[in-house]
């Protein structure tokens, strides 16, 4: 049996279609990642598949149940983190945890054992008797994912869980989602990061409420056209403005201090590149050609698509 399963999932606001016939499933144990930039659809998507709202048109199931027709059977079964999970920052960490317990109807009996493992789990332990609001980004998002696991859910759905957190934080954050899946939960999280998608068992892009790849990071990798040449200058962002009026726009991605560009022939590109840069004053610091990522991937595949 898929645990998550959708058939042309839509969801519409005011004739602007957020979810655009969305067809997927995930199985028992998987780590699925829906990574798109802000807009794209997750949020949505996320909210929709939790019973928070109601699809405009299409199905969809978590563990065989209807996201409508049996909506609180569903919240039995799933742990919900979004965006902005409702922490009280005036409430300790423990204080926290007893409230969402609670809300679960956690039985008292074998509670304590339960969030001291939880704590364990998640580091918090040192500071289970801090105020919330005075927790850092990563111990925030920590406390957030103890809160969505206290009644032991089957599926776990985790909204851009990492966003705004520093790496260090979010390296922690996936281990715990990796222990997470050895105890058989099915995690279905979103994220703008691609680096965080290399993560997952599956991944499914989203751009503009359309699911347009779907497949193993391995398998999407297969779906580049061309090469990748990465390239670092002095002015990245400068450099990238005048790469993308010179090539092809949709082949140059901008990726903090690193420029990529898709071709077909590295050496003419390589070239191009030099004598676009240079010509201005800006100095490149490395170029060379590099095995795609799914930054690239996504970048290709989207240009593919608006084509």
């Amino acid at each position: 049996m898929h645990v998550i399963k959708t058939e042309k999932l839509r969801k519409s606001f005011n004739g602007l279609t957020a979810v655009d016939s969305l067809t997927l499933t995930v199985d028992e144990g998987e780590i699925f990642g829906l990574v798109g930039p802000d807009g794209a659809g997750k949020t949505t998507t996320m909210r929709l598949l939790t019973s928070i709202m109601e699809p405009t048109s299409g199905d969809a199931w978590v563990m065989g149940k209807h996201i409508v027709r049996e909506a609180e059977a569903i919240k039995e079964d799933i742990g919900y983190m979004s965006q902005r999970f409702g922490l009280y920052t005036d409430l300790t960490v423990m204080e926290n945890i007893d409230f969402y317990a609670d809300i679960y109807n956690v039985p008292r009996k074998g509670r304590q054992e339960k969030i001291d493992r939880l704590l364990a789990f998640s580091n918090l332990t040192p500071f289970k008797k801090r105020l919330a609001g005075n927790l850092s980004g990563g111990m925030k998002q920590k406390l957030g994912l103890v809160c969505a696991l206290i009644h032991t859910p089957k599926v776990l759905f985790l909204d851009e869980p990492t966003n705004g957190v520093d790496p260090v934080s979010r390296r922690d954050f996936w281990r715990i989602l990796y222990q997470l899946l050895r105890e058989k939960v099915t995690i279905f999280i979103s994220t703008a990061y691609l680096d965080e998608a290399e993560r997952c068992s599956r991944v499914g892009l989203i751009h503009k409420g359309n699911l347009f790849a779907l497949g193993t990071p391995d398998e999407l990798r297969k779906l580049m056209r061309g090469i990748v040449i990465e390239i670092r200058p002095s002015e990245p962002r400068k450099a990238a403005v005048l790469l993308r009026e010179q090539l092809p726009p949709d082949s140059v991605g901008l990726f903090g201090e690193r420029i990529h560009i898709v071709t077909q022939n590295s050496d003419m590109t390589k070239a191009e590149v030099e004598r676009v840069l240079t010509k201005v004053g800006l100095t490149i610091n490395s170029i060379r050609t590099i095995e795609s990522s799914l930054e690239d991937v996504f970048v290709s595949v989207l240009a593919r698509d608006r084509e």
